[in-house]
């Protein structure tokens, strides 16, 4: 048998990086208004809030002392609206995996922040194609931003546009 294996892995096609993926690319023209990209759930834990406030430099107590938020009349502490924003990362889902290789880039975003988010609260992001405009070799998807927290609120909404290349035309490959 061990023999059968080796010859089963000498035939065996070589390993290829490139090939390492979630699936063939989505192009623009693949993608449909009212289609929905699942963002994985997230509970904000006291890692995050002090993960958040490293990276952005923030210090204020409103989000780092929960004797400081209570006496303010807050259950604990209170998310910054950014760290609320970024659970929608598309990254963090699977939009840009689906899209692969047709992804140029992110090109802007905005977010609303409509309840606040306390520590221990789980975000429940998605994302939605609300719009489709094409260009001659690449088009711009916009998409409707939604978080919602444990208790089925909406805490924060939005919108994203990012720049996805159209199918490669005959010829045209790699343009």
């Amino acid at each position: 048998m061990r023999k059968q294996e080796e010859e089963a892995v000498a035939e065996a096609a070589p390993f290829r990086p490139e090939e390492h993926r979630f699936g063939p690319t989505h192009w623009f023209e693949d993608l449909a208004v009212g289609q929905t990209f699942y963002i994985n759930s997230r509970t904000q834990t006291e890692s995050m809030f002090a993960a958040f406030q490293l990276a952005s430099g923030d210090n204020h107590p409103i989000h780092y002392d929960r004797e400081y938020c209570r006496a303010r009349g807050h259950r604990d502490m209170l998310a910054h609206g950014l760290q609320v924003a970024i659970q929608g990362a598309a990254g963090g889902g699977i939009f840009p995996h689906v899209i692969g290789d047709a992804l140029v880039g992110f090109l802007e975003q905005s977010s609303r922040f409509l309840k606040p988010v306390y520590c221990g609260d789980t975000l429940y992001p998605m994302l939605e194609v609300t719009a489709l405009k094409p260009g001659r070799t690449t088009g711009v998807v916009t998409m409707k931003l939604t978080i919602h927290n444990q208790a089925g609120v909406l805490v924060c909404d939005g919108e994203h546009k990012y720049l996805v290349r159209k199918r490669p035309e005959a010829g045209r490959e790699g343009s």
